[in-house]
């Protein structure tokens, strides 16, 4: 299985300036629950944002500069690169940024989209892809600001309405 994880505003901003725009804990602690222990995809800028390979995952990073190089990352050149390096794995996520996540809904190769919606809107340079009928909310939970976390937000979980891609079928 394909997911997508993001965490985006009701505008459907992801950041500014290569870095995120909020903080909320609740989303992190929630990203590093359902990720470790599998591989992660994510394009250079989004690593470089990260800073180094994240603890208990693959970190495989796409890029087009045939020379990059990172110390515990494994590097690919394309979407498909990347998920045929990760494809001995049962569940991939891809990570961001804004480019792969529309690459890699475009070429219709992700199952799921789990995300953080925050109930705010933000000025942002880069912006999720519209959710649109191709996916059916299958889950919700909604929390309220608190001490920690300064917005109001939902977990959202969608699948794929017809989830027969030829990846899946062969997987």
């Amino acid at each position: 299985m394909i997911t997508i994880i993001a965490a985006i505003a009701k505008n459907n901003a992801l950041g500014k300036d290569n870095d995120l725009i909020w903080h909320l804990p609740a989303d992190l602690k929630r990203f590093k629950k359902i990720t470790s222990g599998h591989s992660i995809l994510m394009g250079r800028n989004t690593f470089e944002s990260i800073g180094k390979p994240l603890p208990n995952r693959t970190s495989i990073i796409i890029t087009r500069n045939k020379n990059y190089f990172k110390d515990g990352c494994l590097i690919a050149h394309s979407i498909e690169e990347a998920l045929e390096l990760a494809s001995d794995e049962k569940e991939i996520f891809i990570i961001g940024g804004a480019q792969i996540y529309k690459e890699a809904m475009q070429k219709n190769l992700v199952d799921q989209l789990d995300i953080t919606i925050v109930h705010e809107e933000f000025d942002a340079d880069a912006f999720f892809p519209i959710i649109d009928s191709t996916w059916k909310e299958i889950s919700r939970e909604d929390f309220k600001a608190d001490e920690k976390n300064k917005f109001d937000f939902s977990f959202v979980s969608y699948q794929k309405k017809s989830s027969n891609s030829s990846r899946i079928a062969s997987a």
